[in-house]
């Protein structure tokens, strides 16, 4: 949960990242600060500091992934350290327990960055091997690391998040959670549209409603025009993710009145942006029209992922 800053405290003092919620509101924007600051120097050739050197990070995922294993393997690199990749069936709890995992690369690494199914998955190994630098790379519950790359996004657009209206069109899944505690705790606004059954969960709601400043907050509804009208960006995300897949035919039926398409993002602001984690499913959740269109910022989003998990490390490092 995110808690409060001593007195005299600097700005970073997590030695793990498990949740957007474990960080202060200060610790997020020094987050955000050097990922903006990192990503300039890596477009001018300006790269110098080496905090990783002599460091390994071992990756372990249960999921697939193209961007996060990418963005997660050039950072660590950049930074002078290296990537070690267990195979998947040895990686967590396969052949031994998550806990006897963690115990045996708290000999080996400095930190494990971790793609998993349930967030209880995580915390068992975070708890075993306290000393290790922890990173949720996604669980089914939440995605920090994509709601960094996500608000990095809007700063660049927007100059800052508060007072924004974001709405996220589809399933109430773990890209709405971590977005909407990012956006809340910079102030502002995540309105989650979902057809009934699918919406947001109401611990998340919670979770919001605590950590909220500075005029920022949620709503949930099931009327996609409704979350639109008048938001300064559109999110979305593919009706089925991993692991949902034998739902895909039903999902795609019910979510069909949520898809984002020309017809739904004409209710936005003027200039709103359109915004999706990828990987896309084209003519499911989102249409060429609107994925290609001069509003869409999915491929600066993907981009971001680099540059803010870059910084994370970076700041891991010096805790």
């Amino acid at each position: 949960m995110s808690r409060p800053r001593p007195a005299g405290a600097t700005t970073w003092q997590p030695s793990q990242f498990l949740s957007i919620r474990d960080l202060t509101p200060a610790e997020l924007e020094t987050c955000l600060d050097l990922a903006a600051a990192m990503k300039v120097a890596r477009a001018t050739g300006t790269q110098h500091a080496a905090p990783l050197a002599g460091r390994h990070i071992a990756l372990l995922f249960d999921k697939p992934s193209l961007r996060t294993r990418s963005t997660f393997t050039i950072a660590v690199r950049e930074l002078g350290g290296d990537v070690l990749e267990p195979v998947g069936d040895v990686a967590l709890g396969g052949r031994e327990t998550i806990e006897d995992v963690a115990r045996n690369l708290d000999r080996w690494v400095f930190g494990v960055v971790i793609r998993t199914f349930g967030q209880d998955r995580l915390r068992r190994f975070a708890a075993a091997a306290p000393s290790l630098r922890v990173v949720n790379a996604l669980t089914d519950e939440e995605h920090p690391c994509q709601a960094l790359a996500d608000v990095q996004t809007m700063i660049e657009r927007w100059g800052g998040v508060r007072g924004k209206t974001i709405a996220f069109v589809g399933d109430g899944n773990n890209v709405a959670a971590s977005l909407a505690h990012a956006v809340s705790m910079l102030g502002g606004t995540v309105v989650v549209a979902s057809p009934k059954g699918y919406e947001l969960p109401e611990r998340v709601r919670q979770d919001v409603a605590s950590i909220a400043r500075l005029g920022g907050g949620i709503r949930v509804t099931n009327d996609p025009v409704e979350a639109v009208s008048r938001a300064h960006a559109v999110y979305t995300d593919v009706w089925a993710s991993m692991g949902q897949e034998g739902e895909a035919a039903d999902r795609r039926r019910i979510f069909q009145p949520y898809q984002v398409n020309a017809a739904l993002m004409a209710h936005a602001s003027k200039d709103a942006l359109f915004m999706h984690c990828l990987p896309a499913h084209r003519g499911d959740e989102v249409t060429d029209e609107v994925m290609d269109s001069p509003a869409s910022v999915v491929f600066d989003q993907s981009e971001n992922r680099l540059h803010s998990q870059k910084a994370l490390l970076a700041l891991l490092a010096s805790s």
